[in-house]
């Protein structure tokens, strides 16, 4: 059984693991960032809809509300497909 390690190889640098950690430390709040701004978009539509529906036009807020899950979608979309990429 033959074992050979980076070092071996030539392929190793010493800085290699703290910049490979950093960008990974990047990407990870990336994703975080972009999962709190979907959920924080869906949250507004349903104030929003809440509203409408209350204080204005019923039908208005419904329209509002849709948007809900759509949004939900759309950020469940692009962030399962972020992972894919890195």
């Amino acid at each position: 059984m033959q074992t050979t390690s980076t070092a071996q190889q030539g392929t190793f640098s010493p800085g290699s693991s703290e910049t490979e950690d950093r960008a990974r430390a990047t990407a990870a709040s990336k994703l975080r960032n972009a999962k709190i701004l979907f959920v924080l978009a869906a949250g507004v539509s349903f104030l929003l809809s809440v509203y409408l529906w209350f204080l204005v036009d019923r039908e208005q807020g419904l329209f509002v509300g849709i948007w809900v899950p759509s949004i939900l979608a759309l950020g469940a979309l692009l962030v399962s497909g972020k992972g894919e990429q890195g």
